[in-house]
């Protein structure tokens, strides 16, 4: 088992009684149980946000590197794609 610290949170008392009522309730043993499971939640998000943001810098970094096509070219040719899908399923 890994080392434990104890830290002191101050939280408003709507959510003390919260942490107090899922022990109470017997869905979790203790409040700290509670906190360390919110905490990995938070950890877990904090990754995945991460991870999306390295995602969109190597899309932004590939985009960069390709052909520029401005605004107008762009919509011109997505419509002219679309008129065309549109006929063929006629």
């Amino acid at each position: 088992m890994s080392k434990l610290e104890r830290i002191t949170v101050t939280m408003p008392e709507e959510m003390a009684a919260k942490l107090r009522a899922a022990v109470e309730s017997g869905e979790y043993a203790t409040t700290s149980e509670i906190v360390r499971d919110a905490l990995r939640d938070w950890a877990d998000e904090q990754e995945r946000r991460q991870a999306g943001i390295e995602q969109l810098r190597t899309m932004i970094e590939e985009a960069r590197k390709g052909p520029f096509v401005d605004g107008p070219t762009a919509m011109a040719e997505l419509r002219a794609k679309y008129v065309a899908k549109a006929r063929q399923s006629e």
